[in-house]
């Protein structure tokens, strides 16, 4: 991913809000699984990471992202923004090149 497509996807990011919740049971299957479902539908889906979950927001990005194969388009704070291109029909965000 460029830089060009990076920042794209941060000022798309900024206008939606988070549509999951991680607290302190973390990372289940479940999540994860819902996690993925929500990538396929959407594309791109920022997560918030509550006060009295205890991990890092860095390193649950990275766990996500490489159970989802999704990419991390960037963790501030307690929030985490992940991408994953959609299939060619079902495909919403276009990336400028």
């Amino acid at each position: 991913m460029t830089t060009k497509q990076r920042a794209y996807l941060k000022s798309l990011a900024m206008k939606i809000d988070p549509i999951f919740q991680i607290g302190k049971s973390s990372m289940t299957p479940g999540l994860t699984q819902a996690i993925d479902e929500a990538l396929e539908a959407r594309e791109l889906i920022k997560i918030s990471v509550l006060n009295n979950c205890g991990d890092d927001p860095r390193e649950l990005a990275e766990i996500i992202s490489e159970r989802t194969h999704s990419q991390i388009v960037q963790v501030i704070g307690k929030k985490i923004v992940l991408y994953r291109e959609g299939k060619d029909e079902k495909k919403k965000i276009m990336l400028p090149l």
